[in-house]
């Protein structure tokens, strides 16, 4: 069934009752309306799993978006009955840029898990329900608990070692993406969560909040992804943000949509870079 990590409406109608099928409703009260929404009305056989209650990032040491340890993330796969055939489709409110962000921050997760079958569902549960597709409610499917066997995938990290590697290289080391708009990126304003403003010295800049059409709340199409992100150097690239959500974005688009080889996010991004004053950052 996912062939692509864009998963049109059709397909997911065609496979609804599936026995290896997870539809994961991840709508929070930040996006889309959390529990309350999903139990009005969702796609059925879905499971919610809140995306900023559940677990799908860890807060920590001043860092407000790392991976969870790897006893966590099996904890909450466990949770969801996964499995590791389970075809998994991510269910977003279909509704703003970050809503799709936290998709596929939840997509990322998993492949950083080392779940193979992912797709997110191509404009959320909002073009699910206004392509007049079946609508359920009440509290969702309720899955048999698994164990479920993490392997990460260090290929799709950068950790901080290797960000600060990466910044002391310089030349010759992948690229840093701050995928911010350009004001957090010339130091201007910051996110609460970063100690200082400014970005990691030597980055690029493209906002990757420009890959969503707010008129269709869908990624835009894939020659404009072309054109948008043309400018982003060849070679291993890392994308970053200020806590790893809308540098997933940047990191679907690169890696899965235009399927750049050596694309890495870095979770910790400007809220865990800047909690060291050792470690440098650009402005201006």
């Amino acid at each position: 069934m996912m062939q692509e990590p864009l998963l049109p409406p059709s397909a997911l109608a065609e496979a609804l009752g599936a026995a290896d099928l997870a539809i994961l409703d991840i709508r929070s009260a930040v996006d889309g309306g959390g529990r309350a929404a999903f139990q009005a009305g969702h796609v059925p056989g879905s499971v919610h799993t809140d995306y900023v209650a559940d677990g799908w990032r860890l807060a920590k040491d001043g860092a407000g978006g790392l991976l969870p340890d790897p006893d966590s993330l099996a904890q909450l796969f466990g949770r969801l009955g996964l499995k590791p055939e389970t075809q998994v489709v991510i269910v977003p409110a279909g509704v703003s840029s970050g809503d799709f962000s936290a998709a596929a921050r939840v997509y990322w997760t998993l492949k950083t898990a080392g779940h193979r079958h992912v797709a997110i569902l191509d404009g959320g549960f909002a073009r699910w329900a206004r392509e007049g597709r079946p609508v359920e409610t009440g509290p969702g499917r309720q899955p048999d608990p698994t164990s479920y066997p993490v392997r990460l995938d260090a290929s799709r990290r950068a950790t901080l070692a290797e960000v600060e590697q990466a910044v002391k290289e310089r030349e010759g080391g992948p690229a840093l993406l701050d995928t911010r708009g350009p004001k957090s990126f010339a130091g201007e304003e910051k996110s609460s969560l970063a100690k200082r403003a400014g970005r990691l010295p030597g980055a690029v800049n493209l906002e990757t909040a420009q890959a969503y059409d707010p008129a269709t709340n869908r990624l835009r199409p894939l020659p404009e992804l072309e054109q948008l992100f043309a400018s982003v150097p060849e070679g291993a690239v890392v994308t970053y943000c200020n806590t790893g959500q809308l540098a997933s974005t940047g990191w679907f688009v690169l890696s899965e949509v235009l399927g750049r080889q050596d694309v890495s996010m870095y979770d910790g991004s400007m809220s865990q870079w800047t909690q060291d004053e050792s470690r440098p950052v650009e402005v201006g």
